[in-house]
């Protein structure tokens, strides 16, 4: 019989508990509704603690301190989707609780237990019952009974298991969206099995090996219930964020994401923290972000086409299948990926979203395009892979968005190519920026200065919609008004988009603009567009003003005004 929990120990029961979570996320993620798919519950919890497994193989443990705070480390930052941060919160105070020990007892072990479920709860803004919350929470207070009672380990995490199984199964009455899809909290079941596997370890049984198509079919959410309409917030919006210091006051960070949006979890230790929120406008949440650190990692999804695509039964698309695309891409390679041998001393890469866009920059003179912007970040490597493609000596990268400068800039350590990344925040600074470029200069600076010292000069306006009523930056916004943004900043909202397009129209007047573009969306009719082209004409007679298509999704408008 255990009677104490070493370092050794608690590895397994880490390696046990993503076994068995693993083995069966197919059907946790078939059990997911909270009210669509945000990601896949099974495979956010089963990916967050496979790394700390990933992590703990490196190491061997000699304290279960030591243990349980890289587990709650690693966790953190590979924490994915609601749950998977929920999930590295319950470990974040689990470590607490076994903060300085050697091992740990049964009353040990469910004390700390229970200040997971702590840290858990405080982190999240609205703590809703009938979630894995619930079921975490009521599972360790059984265990830190049966620990009272004089109960060895494997007794009180069997007893914690029993309770969670009963709190899982009154889930479907508890919240009202898992009793219309007739399905249990994904989350909490996800919980349970880990903590099943970390049962099993104590007792000494092998690491499961149940494949996922031996995991009954039977209960799986209905997504045809629901309407897209239902989807408050469309974006979940997950992100890492390095502290400027240990010591960070993070309320009032944590009350302007609640104000614009909700399912806010903030988990955080001494050097990082990490924000989950589902927002209708996740650029807004990473700028606030870094006025407390430095962003280091951000993933943002639209739950709007995902239930789509579940409710049509397709797949649901996620940055995960980015990452799987270029895992494929790469294998397919039969050599390493070697980099386009330079043809010239100059060449150049550009980031957007939308077709004509894309053109518009080819047309400009760009060698290649990576597809991406506010709501699909494109990772290092993909634009390291577009950077190597290119046959230059030197290659300017334009990002065209704030949150990708950053994944731009770690391409220089990572080629022999030149790479210079013109900090563009906009698809129309790009725009600018290219064209200023001389393209028979005789060297990199004076085409890397012409391009930055153009960006100034370029005001970016877009417009799109409200999701629900709320009240935000002064103005009372209701659910289906447009929104018009200018350079990051609400500008105005209004339910007809006419209104919106005279008021940027009267503004570019304002500005004396001289040149003025607008890109219309993939959701926008040319002749629509035409119309919106004649405000800015009328208002600002002697400006040279062009329509095109953008095709981008998300905004209906990408305006430019010089």
């Amino acid at each position: 019989m255990t009677e104490q929990i070493t370092g050794a120990l608690f590895k397994e029961m880490i390696l046990h508990g993503a076994a068995a979570i693993t083995a069966q996320k197919q059907p946790i993620n078939d059990l997911n509704v909270f009210p669509v798919p945000d990601g896949d519950t099974g495979t956010n919890m089963s990916m967050t603690i496979g790394t700390a497994v990933t992590e703990l193989r490196k190491t061997e443990p000699a304290t279960v301190d030591q243990a349980a705070s890289l587990t709650a480390s690693a966790l953190l930052r590979g924490a994915r989707g609601n749950s998977g941060v929920i999930l590295s919160l319950l470990f974040r105070g689990l470590s607490k609780g076994l903060k300085g020990r050697e091992t740990a007892g049964a009353e040990v072990f469910a004390a700390a237990m229970q200040e997971g479920v702590s840290s858990a709860y405080k982190a999240v803004m609205k703590p809703a019952e009938g979630t894995v919350l619930t079921v975490s929470r009521l599972a360790a207070k059984r265990a830190v009974e049966a620990a009272a009672s004089g109960n060895g380990v494997e007794a009180v995490l069997a007893a914690a298991l029993e309770e969670g199984q009963a709190a899982l199964a009154q889930t479907i009455e508890m919240n009202p969206v898992l009793k219309k899809a007739g399905v249990v909290d994904a989350g909490g079941k996800g919980y349970l099995l880990i903590l099943e596997g970390m049962l099993a370890a104590v007792r000494g049984e092998p690491l499961p090996e149940t494949p996922d198509e031996e995991a009954p079919q039977k209960a799986k959410a209905d997504f045809n219930v629901f309407a897209s309409e239902e989807i408050t917030f469309a974006f979940d919006t997950v992100f890492i964020v390095r502290k400027k210091q240990a010591e960070l006051d993070l309320e009032p960070f944590r009350a302007y994401l609640n104000s614009i949006g909700d399912s806010l979890v903030i988990g955080e230790d001494d050097e990082a923290f990490k924000v989950h929120v589902h927002t209708n406008i996740p650029g807004s949440a990473l700028t606030e972000a870094q006025k407390y650190g430095t962003l280091e990692l951000a993933k943002i999804e639209n739950m709007r086409t995902q239930y789509e695509d579940v409710a049509a039964g397709k797949k649901a698309q996620s940055v995960d299948d980015l990452d799987m695309e270029e895992s494929a891409s790469e294998a397919n390679h039969d050599e390493p990926r070697t980099p386009a041998p330079p043809e010239k001393k100059y060449g150049f890469l550009s980031v957007c979203a939308g077709d004509g866009l894309a053109t518009v920059f080819q047309d400009l003179g760009v060698d290649g395009v990576v597809s991406g912007g506010q709501t699909m970040n494109p990772s290092t490597e993909s634009i390291l892979a577009g950077v190597e493609q290119i046959p230059a000596e030197t290659v300017f990268i334009l990002p065209n968005n704030s949150n990708i400068i950053m994944a731009a800039q770690q391409c220089g350590a990572l080629t022999e190519k030149n790479v210079v990344v013109i900090p563009t925040k906009t698809v129309p600074q790009g725009i600018t920026a290219m064209m200023n470029v001389d393209f028979e200069a005789s060297d990199a600076q004076s085409i890397t200065d012409a391009m930055m010292d153009c960006l100034s000069g370029v005001t970016t306006a877009q417009i799109t919609y409200a999701a629900r009523d709320s009240d935000f930056d002064g103005f009372a916004i209701k659910e289906g008004d447009y929104l018009a943004l200018e350079e990051g900043k609400l500008f105005g909202t209004d339910n007809s988009l006419d209104a919106l397009l005279e008021q940027l129209a009267a503004d570019a007047a304002e500005r004396d603009a001289s040149f003025i573009s607008l890109y219309f969306g993939q959701d926008v009719r040319e002749e629509d567009a035409q119309l919106a082209g004649q405000f800015f004409q009328k208002a600002c007679p002697n400006a040279e003003v062009m329509v095109l298509s953008g095709g981008q999704p998300v905004y209906y408008y990408i305006i430019s005004m010089e």
